[in-house]
Protein backbone atom coordinates (compact mmCIF):
# COMPACT_ATOMS: atom_id res chain seq x y z
CA UNK A 1 0.00 0.00 0.00
CA UNK A 2 1.57 3.50 -1.13
CA UNK A 3 1.96 6.07 1.03
CA UNK A 4 -0.68 7.98 -0.58
CA UNK A 5 -3.27 5.51 0.82
CA UNK A 6 -2.41 6.02 4.24
CA UNK A 7 -2.63 9.18 6.29
CA UNK A 8 -2.57 10.05 9.98
CA UNK A 9 -6.23 9.62 12.12
CA UNK A 10 -7.33 10.41 15.89
CA UNK A 11 -4.36 10.75 18.32
CA UNK A 12 -1.79 9.44 16.02
CA UNK A 13 -3.84 6.31 14.64
CA UNK A 14 -2.96 5.52 11.00
CA UNK A 15 -5.80 5.11 8.66
CA UNK A 16 -5.81 3.22 5.52
CA UNK A 17 -8.26 1.89 2.19
CA UNK A 18 -9.71 -1.34 2.82
CA UNK A 19 -12.19 -2.85 0.90
CA UNK A 20 -15.41 -3.94 1.79
CA UNK A 21 -14.16 -7.57 1.03
CA UNK A 22 -11.95 -7.40 3.87
CA UNK A 23 -14.40 -5.57 6.24
CA UNK A 24 -16.49 -8.68 5.36
CA UNK A 25 -14.24 -10.99 6.68
CA UNK A 26 -12.95 -9.40 9.64
CA UNK A 27 -16.73 -9.14 11.07
CA UNK A 28 -16.89 -12.93 10.28
CA UNK A 29 -13.80 -13.26 12.18
CA UNK A 30 -15.69 -11.41 14.87
CA UNK A 31 -18.66 -12.41 15.36
CA UNK A 32 -17.91 -16.67 13.76
CA UNK A 33 -15.35 -18.12 11.83
CA UNK A 34 -16.64 -21.54 11.91
CA UNK A 35 -19.66 -23.17 14.39
CA UNK A 36 -17.07 -23.77 16.74
CA UNK A 37 -18.74 -23.29 20.32
CA UNK A 38 -22.29 -24.62 19.35
CA UNK A 39 -21.27 -27.86 20.17
CA UNK A 40 -22.22 -26.83 23.93
CA UNK A 41 -25.81 -26.35 22.94
CA UNK A 42 -26.63 -29.68 21.56
CA UNK A 43 -26.47 -31.79 24.37
CA UNK A 44 -27.90 -28.85 26.65
CA UNK A 45 -31.03 -27.77 24.33
CA UNK A 46 -31.58 -30.92 21.95
CA UNK A 47 -30.60 -31.33 18.58
CA UNK A 48 -33.78 -30.04 17.10
CA UNK A 49 -34.30 -27.53 19.53
CA UNK A 50 -30.50 -25.75 18.48
CA UNK A 51 -31.23 -26.02 15.12
CA UNK A 52 -34.50 -23.48 15.58
CA UNK A 53 -32.51 -21.39 17.82
CA UNK A 54 -30.05 -21.17 15.61
CA UNK A 55 -32.20 -19.82 13.08
CA UNK A 56 -34.31 -17.76 14.90
CA UNK A 57 -31.78 -15.68 16.28
CA UNK A 58 -30.49 -15.08 13.19
CA UNK A 59 -33.44 -13.64 12.32
CA UNK A 60 -34.49 -12.08 15.64
CA UNK A 61 -31.14 -11.35 17.11
CA UNK A 62 -28.12 -11.05 14.52
CA UNK A 63 -30.58 -8.88 11.48
CA UNK A 64 -31.65 -6.33 14.12
CA UNK A 65 -28.65 -5.73 15.18
CA UNK A 66 -26.13 -5.86 12.32
CA UNK A 67 -28.70 -2.69 10.96
CA UNK A 68 -28.31 -0.96 14.32
CA UNK A 69 -24.98 -0.90 14.11
CA UNK A 70 -24.86 -0.43 10.64
CA UNK A 71 -27.28 2.56 10.51
CA UNK A 72 -24.43 4.10 13.86
CA UNK A 73 -21.48 3.49 12.34
CA UNK A 74 -22.63 5.30 9.11
CA UNK A 75 -24.16 8.57 10.54
CA UNK A 76 -21.07 7.96 13.56
CA UNK A 77 -18.40 6.53 12.16
CA UNK A 78 -15.71 7.07 14.52
CA UNK A 79 -12.51 5.04 16.65
CA UNK A 80 -14.33 3.54 19.62
CA UNK A 81 -17.76 2.98 18.31
CA UNK A 82 -20.21 1.93 21.03
CA UNK A 83 -18.99 4.46 22.99
CA UNK A 84 -18.94 7.00 20.59
CA UNK A 85 -22.68 6.39 19.83
CA UNK A 86 -23.74 6.01 23.27
CA UNK A 87 -22.17 9.25 24.46
CA UNK A 88 -23.43 11.31 21.35
CA UNK A 89 -26.73 9.75 22.19
CA UNK A 90 -27.57 9.58 26.15
CA UNK A 91 -23.87 11.82 27.15
CA UNK A 92 -20.62 10.94 29.16
CA UNK A 93 -22.08 8.86 31.95
CA UNK A 94 -23.75 6.25 29.87
CA UNK A 95 -20.83 6.70 27.18
CA UNK A 96 -19.04 5.41 29.88
CA UNK A 97 -20.87 2.60 30.65
CA UNK A 98 -20.86 1.45 26.84
CA UNK A 99 -17.64 1.36 26.23
CA UNK A 100 -16.66 -0.53 29.67
CA UNK A 101 -18.81 -2.75 29.03
CA UNK A 102 -17.97 -3.45 25.48
CA UNK A 103 -14.14 -3.23 26.24
CA UNK A 104 -14.60 -5.70 29.40
CA UNK A 105 -16.78 -7.79 26.77
CA UNK A 106 -13.76 -8.27 25.20
CA UNK A 107 -11.32 -9.00 27.16
CA UNK A 108 -13.46 -11.68 28.91
CA UNK A 109 -13.89 -13.65 25.67
CA UNK A 110 -10.54 -13.27 24.28
CA UNK A 111 -9.32 -16.23 26.73
CA UNK A 112 -12.55 -18.21 25.33
CA UNK A 113 -11.00 -18.33 22.38
CA UNK A 114 -7.17 -19.43 23.59
CA UNK A 115 -8.78 -21.99 25.56
CA UNK A 116 -10.62 -23.55 23.03
CA UNK A 117 -7.49 -23.94 20.66
CA UNK A 118 -5.94 -26.12 23.24
CA UNK A 119 -9.33 -28.11 24.32
CA UNK A 120 -9.42 -29.22 20.28
CA UNK A 121 -6.08 -30.10 20.74
CA UNK A 122 -6.99 -32.80 23.66
CA UNK A 123 -8.95 -34.35 21.60
CA UNK A 124 -5.50 -35.76 20.07
CA UNK A 125 -2.83 -34.95 22.48
CA UNK A 126 -2.87 -35.67 26.48
CA UNK A 127 -1.56 -32.04 27.66
CA UNK A 128 -0.07 -31.34 31.38
CA UNK A 129 -1.09 -28.06 32.51
CA UNK A 130 2.55 -26.47 31.64
CA UNK A 131 2.58 -27.71 28.36
CA UNK A 132 -1.69 -26.55 27.42
CA UNK A 133 -0.23 -23.47 29.05
CA UNK A 134 2.88 -22.74 26.86
CA UNK A 135 0.54 -23.01 23.73
CA UNK A 136 -1.60 -20.33 24.84
CA UNK A 137 1.41 -18.25 25.52
CA UNK A 138 3.04 -19.13 21.84
CA UNK A 139 -0.73 -17.84 20.19
CA UNK A 140 -1.10 -15.19 22.43
CA UNK A 141 2.43 -13.23 21.81
CA UNK A 142 2.20 -14.54 17.82
CA UNK A 143 -1.35 -12.63 17.24
CA UNK A 144 0.59 -9.89 19.85
CA UNK A 145 3.03 -9.24 16.99
CA UNK A 146 0.90 -9.31 14.29
CA UNK A 147 -1.46 -6.71 15.76
CA UNK A 148 1.35 -4.49 16.94
CA UNK A 149 2.30 -4.40 13.10
CA UNK A 150 -1.33 -2.23 12.36
CA UNK A 151 -4.71 -2.23 11.44
CA UNK A 152 -4.01 -3.39 7.42
CA UNK A 153 -2.18 -6.83 8.90
CA UNK A 154 -4.76 -7.78 10.73
CA UNK A 155 -7.25 -7.30 7.79
CA UNK A 156 -4.81 -9.26 5.59
CA UNK A 157 -4.58 -12.22 8.12
CA UNK A 158 -8.04 -12.08 8.68
CA UNK A 159 -8.84 -12.59 5.35
CA UNK A 160 -6.69 -15.84 4.72
CA UNK A 161 -7.96 -17.05 7.77
CA UNK A 162 -11.31 -16.29 6.96
CA UNK A 163 -11.45 -17.95 3.70
CA UNK A 164 -9.99 -21.28 5.21
CA UNK A 165 -12.39 -21.61 7.51
CA UNK A 166 -15.54 -21.17 5.68
CA UNK A 167 -14.20 -23.81 3.23
CA UNK A 168 -14.09 -25.92 5.42
CA UNK A 169 -17.14 -26.09 6.89
CA UNK A 170 -18.42 -25.67 3.59
CA UNK A 171 -16.82 -29.43 3.10
CA UNK A 172 -18.53 -30.31 6.32
CA UNK A 173 -21.82 -29.56 5.07
CA UNK A 174 -21.76 -30.90 2.01
CA UNK A 175 -19.51 -34.56 3.58
CA UNK A 176 -22.57 -34.64 6.01
CA UNK A 177 -25.60 -33.97 3.86
CA UNK A 178 -24.23 -36.73 0.73
CA UNK A 179 -23.88 -39.03 4.03
CA UNK A 180 -27.61 -38.41 5.88
CA UNK A 181 -28.60 -40.97 8.13
CA UNK A 182 -31.16 -39.41 10.38
CA UNK A 183 -33.48 -36.71 11.24
CA UNK A 184 -31.26 -33.79 13.00
CA UNK A 185 -33.89 -32.33 14.50
CA UNK A 186 -35.22 -35.60 16.63
CA UNK A 187 -35.02 -35.49 19.65
CA UNK A 188 -36.37 -31.90 19.33
CA UNK A 189 -35.55 -31.36 23.11
CA UNK A 190 -33.43 -33.37 25.52
CA UNK A 191 -36.48 -36.00 26.94
CA UNK A 192 -37.85 -34.73 30.95
CA UNK A 193 -36.75 -31.07 29.87
CA UNK A 194 -39.20 -28.11 29.70
CA UNK A 195 -39.07 -25.80 26.95
CA UNK A 196 -37.89 -22.91 29.01
CA UNK A 197 -35.19 -24.95 30.69
CA UNK A 198 -34.06 -26.31 26.90
CA UNK A 199 -33.80 -22.61 25.83
CA UNK A 200 -32.21 -21.25 28.79
CA UNK A 201 -29.47 -23.94 28.54
CA UNK A 202 -28.28 -22.72 25.13
CA UNK A 203 -29.23 -19.23 24.99
CA UNK A 204 -25.81 -17.73 26.52
CA UNK A 205 -24.03 -19.71 24.12
CA UNK A 206 -26.25 -19.06 20.80
CA UNK A 207 -26.36 -15.38 21.81
CA UNK A 208 -22.22 -15.87 22.07
CA UNK A 209 -22.24 -17.03 18.80
CA UNK A 210 -23.77 -14.20 17.21
CA UNK A 211 -22.54 -11.59 19.29
CA UNK A 212 -19.50 -8.92 18.20
CA UNK A 213 -20.91 -7.04 15.09
CA UNK A 214 -20.64 -4.08 16.17
CA UNK A 215 -16.40 -4.69 17.25
CA UNK A 216 -15.95 -4.25 13.44
CA UNK A 217 -16.91 -0.21 14.34
CA UNK A 218 -13.79 0.62 17.23
CA UNK A 219 -11.04 0.68 14.41
CA UNK A 220 -13.08 2.84 12.50
CA UNK A 221 -11.07 5.11 12.99
CA UNK A 222 -7.99 3.43 11.66
CA UNK A 223 -10.38 3.37 7.92
CA UNK A 224 -10.24 5.69 5.71
CA UNK A 225 -13.81 5.41 4.06
CA UNK A 226 -15.71 3.94 6.98
CA UNK A 227 -18.90 3.65 5.08
CA UNK A 228 -17.39 -0.22 3.95
CA UNK A 229 -18.46 -1.13 7.24
CA UNK A 230 -22.61 -0.81 7.32
CA UNK A 231 -22.11 -2.12 3.86
CA UNK A 232 -19.89 -5.46 5.31
CA UNK A 233 -21.65 -5.75 7.74
CA UNK A 234 -25.26 -6.24 5.72
CA UNK A 235 -23.01 -9.08 3.61
CA UNK A 236 -21.41 -11.10 6.84
CA UNK A 237 -24.37 -11.58 8.80
CA UNK A 238 -26.55 -14.01 6.45
CA UNK A 239 -22.88 -15.62 5.67
CA UNK A 240 -21.62 -16.22 9.25
CA UNK A 241 -25.76 -17.64 10.17
CA UNK A 242 -25.20 -20.08 6.69
CA UNK A 243 -21.87 -21.08 8.55
CA UNK A 244 -23.76 -21.92 11.46
CA UNK A 245 -27.19 -23.95 10.09
CA UNK A 246 -26.15 -25.74 7.32
CA UNK A 247 -22.92 -27.91 8.72
CA UNK A 248 -24.86 -28.23 12.08
CA UNK A 249 -27.90 -30.22 10.43
CA UNK A 250 -25.51 -31.70 8.25
CA UNK A 251 -23.26 -33.39 11.32
CA UNK A 252 -26.19 -33.80 13.53
CA UNK A 253 -27.89 -36.00 10.22
CA UNK A 254 -24.57 -37.72 9.44
CA UNK A 255 -23.01 -38.45 12.89
CA UNK A 256 -25.83 -38.13 15.04
CA UNK A 257 -25.01 -38.92 18.95
CA UNK A 258 -26.17 -35.48 19.80
CA UNK A 259 -25.54 -36.08 23.47
CA UNK A 260 -21.93 -36.23 23.25
CA UNK A 261 -21.23 -33.41 21.43
CA UNK A 262 -18.82 -30.64 23.25
CA UNK A 263 -16.34 -28.59 22.83
CA UNK A 264 -13.19 -31.14 24.25
CA UNK A 265 -12.43 -34.36 25.33
CA UNK A 266 -10.91 -37.31 23.49
CA UNK A 267 -14.61 -38.70 23.28
CA UNK A 268 -16.43 -35.18 22.45
CA UNK A 269 -17.84 -35.38 19.18
CA UNK A 270 -18.08 -32.46 16.95
CA UNK A 271 -18.01 -31.19 13.24
CA UNK A 272 -14.76 -32.87 12.81
CA UNK A 273 -16.38 -36.35 13.08
CA UNK A 274 -18.05 -35.64 10.03
CA UNK A 275 -14.53 -36.05 8.41
CA UNK A 276 -13.21 -38.69 10.56
CA UNK A 277 -16.39 -40.69 9.89
CA UNK A 278 -16.46 -40.58 6.39
CA UNK A 279 -13.21 -39.82 4.67
CA UNK A 280 -11.09 -40.94 7.41
CA UNK A 281 -8.64 -40.30 10.59
CA UNK A 282 -6.24 -37.85 8.16
CA UNK A 283 -8.97 -35.36 7.28
CA UNK A 284 -9.54 -35.06 11.05
CA UNK A 285 -6.43 -34.09 11.46
CA UNK A 286 -6.61 -31.50 9.11
CA UNK A 287 -9.95 -30.22 10.13
CA UNK A 288 -8.61 -29.96 13.90
CA UNK A 289 -5.72 -27.50 12.30
CA UNK A 290 -8.83 -25.20 11.00
CA UNK A 291 -10.45 -25.42 14.19
CA UNK A 292 -7.30 -24.04 15.84
CA UNK A 293 -7.17 -21.30 12.62
CA UNK A 294 -10.30 -20.55 13.64
CA UNK A 295 -9.84 -19.56 17.13
CA UNK A 296 -6.62 -17.79 15.96
CA UNK A 297 -8.65 -15.65 13.52
CA UNK A 298 -11.16 -14.75 15.93
CA UNK A 299 -8.19 -13.87 18.60
CA UNK A 300 -6.54 -11.51 15.87
CA UNK A 301 -9.70 -9.58 15.49
CA UNK A 302 -10.46 -9.32 18.88
CA UNK A 303 -6.75 -8.08 20.37
CA UNK A 304 -7.08 -5.39 17.56
CA UNK A 305 -10.82 -4.22 18.46
CA UNK A 306 -10.72 -4.67 22.21
CA UNK A 307 -7.13 -2.52 22.39
CA UNK A 308 -9.11 0.42 21.01
CA UNK A 309 -11.73 0.22 23.70
CA UNK A 310 -9.65 1.75 26.67
CA UNK A 311 -7.89 4.32 23.94
CA UNK A 312 -10.70 6.13 23.21
CA UNK A 313 -11.84 6.18 27.10
CA UNK A 314 -8.34 7.27 27.91
CA UNK A 315 -8.13 10.07 24.84
CA UNK A 316 -11.56 11.69 26.33
CA UNK A 317 -9.66 11.48 29.66
CA UNK A 318 -11.31 8.16 30.89
CA UNK A 319 -8.72 6.00 31.70
CA UNK A 320 -5.22 6.41 32.43
CA UNK A 321 -3.58 8.69 29.94
CA UNK A 322 -0.89 5.92 29.11
CA UNK A 323 -3.65 3.67 27.23
CA UNK A 324 -3.52 6.73 24.20
CA UNK A 325 -0.22 6.16 23.26
CA UNK A 326 0.54 5.11 20.29
CA UNK A 327 3.58 3.98 18.50
CA UNK A 328 5.27 6.14 15.92
CA UNK A 329 6.11 3.86 13.44
CA UNK A 330 3.04 1.82 12.75
CA UNK A 331 0.16 4.33 14.43
CA UNK A 332 -0.72 1.33 17.10
CA UNK A 333 -2.20 1.73 20.33
CA UNK A 334 0.66 -0.42 21.71
CA UNK A 335 -0.52 -0.02 25.10
CA UNK A 336 -3.82 -1.17 25.06
CA UNK A 337 -2.40 -4.16 22.61
CA UNK A 338 0.06 -5.32 25.02
CA UNK A 339 -2.58 -4.98 28.36
CA UNK A 340 -4.97 -7.29 26.34
CA UNK A 341 -2.06 -9.52 25.85
CA UNK A 342 -1.74 -9.84 29.73
CA UNK A 343 -5.35 -10.11 30.83
CA UNK A 344 -5.42 -12.55 28.04
CA UNK A 345 -3.08 -14.51 29.66
CA UNK A 346 -4.43 -14.89 33.02
CA UNK A 347 -8.30 -15.26 31.82
CA UNK A 348 -7.31 -18.34 29.13
CA UNK A 349 -6.77 -20.82 31.74
CA UNK A 350 -10.56 -20.78 33.32
CA UNK A 351 -13.30 -23.16 31.87
CA UNK A 352 -15.00 -22.22 28.49
CA UNK A 353 -18.54 -22.51 29.54
CA UNK A 354 -18.07 -19.71 32.57
CA UNK A 355 -15.97 -17.34 30.29
CA UNK A 356 -19.21 -17.65 28.07
CA UNK A 357 -21.27 -16.69 30.29
CA UNK A 358 -19.13 -13.75 31.82
CA UNK A 359 -19.00 -12.39 28.24
CA UNK A 360 -22.32 -12.76 27.62
CA UNK A 361 -23.96 -10.53 30.60
CA UNK A 362 -21.82 -7.29 29.34
CA UNK A 363 -22.74 -8.13 25.64
CA UNK A 364 -26.62 -8.00 27.05
CA UNK A 365 -26.00 -4.66 28.74
CA UNK A 366 -24.46 -3.37 25.52
CA UNK A 367 -27.28 -4.10 23.43
CA UNK A 368 -29.77 -3.15 25.77
CA UNK A 369 -28.01 0.65 25.46
CA UNK A 370 -27.65 0.54 22.20
CA UNK A 371 -31.03 0.04 20.91
CA UNK A 372 -32.03 3.21 23.20
CA UNK A 373 -29.46 4.81 21.64
CA UNK A 374 -30.20 3.80 18.22
CA UNK A 375 -33.78 5.08 18.71
CA UNK A 376 -32.78 8.43 20.04
CA UNK A 377 -30.27 9.42 17.53
CA UNK A 378 -32.83 9.14 15.04
CA UNK A 379 -34.33 11.79 16.83
CA UNK A 380 -31.27 13.56 17.13
CA UNK A 381 -30.30 13.20 13.94
CA UNK A 382 -33.40 12.86 11.30
CA UNK A 383 -33.22 11.36 8.05
CA UNK A 384 -33.20 13.92 6.11
CA UNK A 385 -30.26 15.14 7.57
CA UNK A 386 -28.08 12.10 6.80
CA UNK A 387 -28.12 12.06 2.80
CA UNK A 388 -25.94 9.09 1.33
CA UNK A 389 -25.49 7.55 4.88
CA UNK A 390 -27.34 3.87 5.82
CA UNK A 391 -30.67 3.66 7.28
CA UNK A 392 -32.53 1.02 9.00
CA UNK A 393 -35.23 0.21 6.36
CA UNK A 394 -38.79 0.45 6.98
CA UNK A 395 -38.67 3.82 8.53
CA UNK A 396 -40.38 4.34 12.40
CA UNK A 397 -41.87 0.72 12.60
CA UNK A 398 -38.53 -1.05 11.31
CA UNK A 399 -36.38 1.39 13.70
CA UNK A 400 -38.72 0.14 16.22
CA UNK A 401 -38.74 -3.58 15.38
CA UNK A 402 -34.54 -3.61 14.78
CA UNK A 403 -34.37 -1.87 18.32
CA UNK A 404 -36.92 -3.80 20.66
CA UNK A 405 -36.58 -7.40 19.31
CA UNK A 406 -32.59 -7.20 20.71
CA UNK A 407 -34.00 -5.31 23.90
CA UNK A 408 -36.63 -7.40 24.85
CA UNK A 409 -34.38 -10.96 23.91
CA UNK A 410 -31.59 -9.34 26.36
CA UNK A 411 -33.85 -9.13 29.06
CA UNK A 412 -34.91 -12.51 28.37
CA UNK A 413 -31.58 -14.01 28.31
CA UNK A 414 -30.24 -12.45 31.74
CA UNK A 415 -33.56 -14.00 33.57
CA UNK A 416 -33.26 -17.51 32.25
CA UNK A 417 -29.49 -18.15 31.97
CA UNK A 418 -29.47 -19.22 36.05
CA UNK A 419 -29.89 -17.09 39.11
CA UNK A 420 -25.87 -17.03 39.43
CA UNK A 421 -25.41 -15.84 36.29
CA UNK A 422 -28.52 -13.13 36.66
CA UNK A 423 -27.30 -12.09 40.32
CA UNK A 424 -23.11 -12.03 38.90
CA UNK A 425 -24.42 -10.31 35.89
CA UNK A 426 -25.86 -7.34 37.80
CA UNK A 427 -22.84 -6.99 40.54
CA UNK A 428 -20.73 -7.21 37.08
CA UNK A 429 -22.16 -4.65 35.09
CA UNK A 430 -22.40 -2.57 38.01
CA UNK A 431 -18.73 -2.09 38.22
CA UNK A 432 -19.50 0.42 35.57
CA UNK A 433 -21.14 3.53 37.64
CA UNK A 434 -18.73 3.17 40.57
CA UNK A 435 -15.42 2.73 38.26
CA UNK A 436 -17.05 6.24 36.13
CA UNK A 437 -16.93 7.71 39.13
CA UNK A 438 -13.41 7.07 40.02
CA UNK A 439 -11.74 7.89 36.41
CA UNK A 440 -13.82 10.98 36.40
CA UNK A 441 -12.42 11.98 39.58
CA UNK A 442 -9.43 11.26 38.43
CA UNK A 443 -9.18 12.21 35.14
CA UNK A 444 -11.74 14.77 34.38
CA UNK A 445 -13.69 13.30 31.34
CA UNK A 446 -14.81 15.67 29.00
CA UNK A 447 -14.75 18.77 30.80
CA UNK A 448 -11.40 18.68 30.27
CA UNK A 449 -11.56 19.00 26.28
CA UNK A 450 -14.19 21.15 26.34
CA UNK A 451 -15.15 23.14 29.95
CA UNK A 452 -17.70 25.07 28.56
CA UNK A 453 -20.00 22.44 26.76
CA UNK A 454 -19.31 19.87 29.54
CA UNK A 455 -19.31 21.72 32.71
CA UNK A 456 -18.38 20.20 36.26
CA UNK A 457 -19.82 20.38 39.57
CA UNK A 458 -16.75 21.30 42.05
CA UNK A 459 -18.91 19.75 44.96
CA UNK A 460 -19.27 16.43 43.07
CA UNK A 461 -16.40 16.78 40.77
CA UNK A 462 -18.84 15.25 38.42
CA UNK A 463 -20.42 16.25 35.37
CA UNK A 464 -23.46 18.45 35.97
CA UNK A 465 -26.70 15.72 36.63
CA UNK A 466 -24.67 12.50 36.77
CA UNK A 467 -25.61 12.52 40.33
CA UNK A 468 -29.34 12.05 38.97
CA UNK A 469 -28.02 9.95 36.33
CA UNK A 470 -26.98 7.05 39.05
CA UNK A 471 -29.59 7.82 40.96
CA UNK A 472 -31.56 6.57 37.46
CA UNK A 473 -28.98 3.93 37.79
CA UNK A 474 -29.68 2.51 40.86
CA UNK A 475 -33.52 2.58 41.27
CA UNK A 476 -33.76 0.73 37.92
CA UNK A 477 -31.17 -1.56 38.41
CA UNK A 478 -32.57 -2.12 42.14
CA UNK A 479 -35.81 -2.95 40.39
CA UNK A 480 -34.87 -5.55 38.09
CA UNK A 481 -33.02 -6.77 40.46
CA UNK A 482 -36.56 -7.59 42.50
CA UNK A 483 -38.35 -8.38 39.54
CA UNK A 484 -35.77 -11.11 38.24
CA UNK A 485 -35.42 -12.75 42.08
CA UNK A 486 -39.68 -13.30 42.20
CA UNK A 487 -39.29 -14.72 38.28
CA UNK A 488 -36.52 -16.83 39.06
CA UNK A 489 -38.24 -18.14 42.57
CA UNK A 490 -40.97 -19.14 39.75
CA UNK A 491 -38.45 -20.58 37.07
CA UNK A 492 -35.99 -22.28 39.76
CA UNK A 493 -37.94 -22.86 42.58
CA UNK A 494 -38.32 -26.48 42.31
CA UNK A 495 -35.17 -27.96 42.04
CA UNK A 496 -32.57 -24.85 42.49
CA UNK A 497 -32.09 -25.17 45.87
CA UNK A 498 -30.70 -29.10 45.40
CA UNK A 499 -28.68 -27.98 42.00
CA UNK A 500 -26.98 -24.91 43.07
CA UNK A 501 -25.67 -26.88 46.25
CA UNK A 502 -25.01 -29.85 44.17
CA UNK A 503 -23.17 -27.52 41.34
CA UNK A 504 -21.30 -25.36 43.22
CA UNK A 505 -21.07 -27.38 46.79
CA UNK A 506 -20.04 -24.36 48.64
CA UNK A 507 -20.04 -20.41 48.47
CA UNK A 508 -22.33 -17.99 48.00
CA UNK A 509 -24.02 -19.33 44.63
CA UNK A 510 -24.65 -22.83 46.54
CA UNK A 511 -27.71 -21.52 47.55
CA UNK A 512 -30.31 -20.64 46.15
CA UNK A 513 -31.80 -18.94 48.69
CA UNK A 514 -29.44 -17.11 49.57
CA UNK A 515 -28.71 -15.84 45.82
CA UNK A 516 -32.37 -14.73 46.14
CA UNK A 517 -32.49 -13.01 49.46
CA UNK A 518 -29.27 -10.67 47.72
CA UNK A 519 -30.93 -9.65 44.69
CA UNK A 520 -34.09 -9.09 47.09
CA UNK A 521 -32.58 -7.12 50.00
CA UNK A 522 -30.05 -5.52 47.33
CA UNK A 523 -32.22 -4.51 45.10
CA UNK A 524 -34.53 -3.24 47.73
CA UNK A 525 -30.74 -1.36 49.00
CA UNK A 526 -29.95 -0.01 45.42
CA UNK A 527 -33.44 1.51 44.87
CA UNK A 528 -32.75 3.53 48.61
CA UNK A 529 -29.61 4.50 47.67
CA UNK A 530 -31.11 5.90 44.23
CA UNK A 531 -33.96 7.97 45.79
CA UNK A 532 -31.05 9.22 48.78
CA UNK A 533 -29.04 10.47 44.90
CA UNK A 534 -32.12 11.98 43.29
CA UNK A 535 -32.73 14.21 46.32
CA UNK A 536 -29.44 15.13 46.68
CA UNK A 537 -29.09 15.45 43.12
CA UNK A 538 -32.13 17.46 43.05
CA UNK A 539 -30.30 20.13 45.32
CA UNK A 540 -27.01 19.93 43.96
CA UNK A 541 -27.10 18.94 40.59
CA UNK A 542 -29.40 21.41 38.85
CA UNK A 543 -27.86 23.62 35.75
CA UNK A 544 -28.31 26.33 37.99
CA UNK A 545 -27.39 25.39 40.86
CA UNK A 546 -23.89 24.00 38.97
CA UNK A 547 -23.06 27.68 37.91
CA UNK A 548 -23.41 29.33 40.78
CA UNK A 549 -21.28 26.76 42.13
CA UNK A 550 -19.02 27.62 40.00
CA UNK A 551 -18.59 30.85 39.50
CA UNK A 552 -17.89 31.04 43.62
CA UNK A 553 -15.20 28.55 43.18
Amino acid sequence: MSANNVKEGVAGLKQYDLKVSTIVFMIYCLVAAGAFGIEEMIPSSGPGLTIVMLVLFAVFWALPISHMVAELGSILPAEGGSYVWVKEALGEFWGFQAGWWATMSIYVTNGVYVALVVGYLSRFFDFSETEGFLIKIAMILIFTVINLMGIREVGRVSTVLSIIVLLAFSAVALVGFTNWQGNPFVPFMPEGQGLIESVGGGIAICIWMYCGYECISSVAGEIKDPQVIPKGLLIAMPLIAASYILPTMAGLASVGRWEEWATDGVDAVGYMDVFTSFLGPAFGIVFMIIAIISQCSIFNTYLASGSRGFFVLADDHLSPRILVKVSAKKGVPYVGILSLTLVTIFLAQFDFTLLVMGEVVFMIALYIILSISTIVLRKKIPLEKRVGKYSIPGGTIGLYLCCGLPFSISIIALLINGTEYFLIGLIAISTGPVLYVIVKRRYGGLHVLSPESHPINPITKLAAGDVIRISFYCVLTGLFAIAGSFFLLWYEGDWGQEYYLEEYEEGLISSFETMIAVLQYGGAVLMLVGLICYIIGKRIDKPSTVLSLQESA
